[in-house]
């Protein structure tokens, strides 16, 4: 039963056939889907959606491009929406230092205010970061009883071994399989209780679909490269990181005990 862990799919790109995509994802094994809100809007989008559908999970945060929209307001609505039953996480949240889209302060501030809400929630906090490592592993040092995915990874080894000392989970998504990828190290490293996969949804379609709009369905890729990274069976691979799954957001897989933390 695969997990995707991460897929915004309430953006727009979906839109058009979002039905089929899930569709297509219940027939590729997919088990359950987190969907990414990554802004107000979104997390309202994707509770929406998860309304209509028990297979999906969602989150609520301010993504760091945005950070500069971040306000009393915004911490109110965070803590309100970490109540929901459907919102298993916060995020997605971080740094970004590539775009600076919001200035660095303002990003670092939003961070540390979201994953201090997240600590009070109870709730574990999606984590962007891209160019930031070391101060992304400065603001999770300060808050360390705050469970943290690191979404998406394709950080250097600081970054990861901050992560893994705090105990936190590492996501990989459909990079894995790009021509360029250089980082099965950190698959190795990674322990195998703290893998995820994820899709990134719309972003990051794996080989042989780069280039297109990515889906859930597509998880299954991700799947096959780690496990053949690190020497497994897919099936096991895929096991394994979906047990990690529904520990770390607390949801119950069908034809399985309840992992919820």
């Amino acid at each position: 039963m695969l997990v995707d862990t991460h897929c915004h799919l309430a953006d727009p790109a979906y839109d058009p056939d979002r039905p089929a995509v899930l569709q297509r994802a219940w027939e590729s094994g997919v088990a359950h889907l987190v969907v990414i809100g990554e802004s107000p809007e979104a997390s309202e989008r994707a509770l929406a959606l998860a309304a209509l559908e028990d297979r999906l999970s969602t989150t609520a945060g301010v993504h760091p491009h945005d950070a500069n929209s971040w306000s009393p307001a915004s911490a109110a609505w965070l803590r309100e929406r970490l109540r929901h039953p459907r919102v298993v996480a916060a995020g997605e949240m971080g740094l970004d230092y590539h775009y600076d889209h919001s200035p660095r302060a303002e990003q670092r501030a939003a961070f540390e205010a979201q994953l201090a809400i997240a600590g009070e929630a109870g709730k574990p906090a999606v984590i962007h970061a891209r160019e930031a490592d070391q101060d992304v592993a400065a603001v999770l040092r300060g808050q360390p009883g705050v469970t943290a995915i690191l979404h998406s990874f394709s950080s250097g080894p600081d970054l990861l071994r901050a992560g893994l000392v705090l105990r936190h989970y590492v996501s990989f998504s459909g990079m894995v399989t790009f021509r360029n990828w250089r980082l099965d190290q950190a698959i190795l490293d990674t322990p195998i209780d703290r893998l995820l996969l994820e899709t990134d949804g719309p972003y990051l379609a794996p080989v042989p679909h780069r280039g297109k709009r990515n889906e859930p369905a597509f998880v299954r890729r991700v799947a096959e490269r780690v496990a053949s990274v690190r020497g497994l069976p897919p099936d096991e691979l895929i096991a394994r990181t979906s047990e990690n799954a529904a520990r770390v957001f607390g949801f119950h897989l069908p034809g399985s005990e309840s992992l919820a933390q």
